[in-house]
């Protein structure tokens, strides 16, 4: 249930899937608060946590430090903050995100650095298997969530392979479009429109997916994530409702058919960005939404 101003009240309106097939529970990671998986010898820090499709890992990075990456599929960045240049090195020609905004990277041997220490994101999906066993919530995962449709990667770009780099500051606030939204075959992400102060708590969104997860990243200021686990015909899954404080960085992952809404708490910047694997049908339907759309085209049934 959106309000009225919300962009998303025009969303179709979805029906959770009846089924007794179990429900996963809310998981909520504050990074730093974890050792991280990966330390390297400059001492970028990385931590790796997976959804059923993908894996998001979070890299506390020192400047300069080369995060080197060889795989057959395309991967994507995430640069959560301005003031930082993240230089992408590829056989296709590279590329340069400047300040905020995503980067996809292609299939092949690839370097990613920054100018400055900063944090940075990439994503992978799960058939970048050598990364699966590294994830701070691997056990979750040992054997995949019923309610969770598996990935079927979206069509590559029109244009073919090469770095793509989208800057959120070429794509102002615009009124009627929810937040800045990119997609690649495998991902959507969606910088939601940073906010000053708390969230007006007369204006929440619960709402739920049938089937596919939510990853929120919080990469600036305190949140909670509300969460209501609907009852099926078994007592034994039924749930409290949770409501879980994070501050950031942090990672929730929200499962289907969850119902969910987030809280900005507390006073200075809040940013929140969601990411989906594999792009979200309903958001690609709504014209002018996907940024990229005309490099990645959706696929027919959409």
């Amino acid at each position: 249930m959106y309000s009225s101003n919300d962009p998303r009240a025009s969303l179709p309106t979805s029906t959770a899937v009846r089924s007794d097939e179990p429900i996963a529970a809310l998981e909520t990671y504050e990074l730093l608060t974890l050792p991280p998986a990966e330390v390297s010898e400059r001492g970028s820090r990385t931590w790796f946590v997976r959804g059923q499709n993908f894996v998001l890992a979070f890299t506390r990075a020192v400047a300069g430090d080369p995060l080197r990456r060889s795989q057959q599929h395309e991967y994507v960045i995430v640069a959560p903050q301005d003031g930082q240049t993240v230089a992408v090195e590829h056989a296709s020609g590279g590329g340069t995100l400047r300040d905020s905004g995503v980067a996809i990277v292609p299939g092949g041997d690839s370097t990613v650095t920054l100018d400055v220490d900063a944090d940075v994101v990439r994503l992978f999906d799960v058939r970048s298997a050598d990364l699966l066993p590294l994830c701070h919530n691997a056990d979750s995962y040992a054997e995949p969530h019923p309610r969770v449709a598996p990935i079927e990667p979206w069509p590559d770009p029109v244009d073919g392979p090469r770095v793509r780099v989208y800057r959120n500051a070429d794509h102002p606030v615009e009124q009627g479009r929810f937040g800045r939204i990119f997609r690649s075959s495998a991902f959507m992400v969606n910088f939601g429109d940073p906010k000053d102060g708390p969230r007006n708590t007369d204006r929440m969104s619960p709402h739920h997916h049938d089937d596919f997860e939510q990853c929120s990243l919080t990469v600036a200021g305190d949140y909670v994530h509300h969460v209501r686990t609907p009852w099926t015909s078994k007592l034994s899954q039924w749930r409290d409702d949770e409501h879980a404080e994070v501050a950031s960085p942090a990672v929730a992952i929200i499962p289907p058919p969850a119902v969910h809404t987030s809280q900005a708490t507390g006073e200075g910047r809040h940013q929140l960005i969601d990411i989906f694997s594999p792009p979200r049908a309903d958001f690609s339907a709504k014209p002018g939404w996907v940024l990229n759309a005309d490099e990645y085209p959706a696929p027919a049934h959409v």
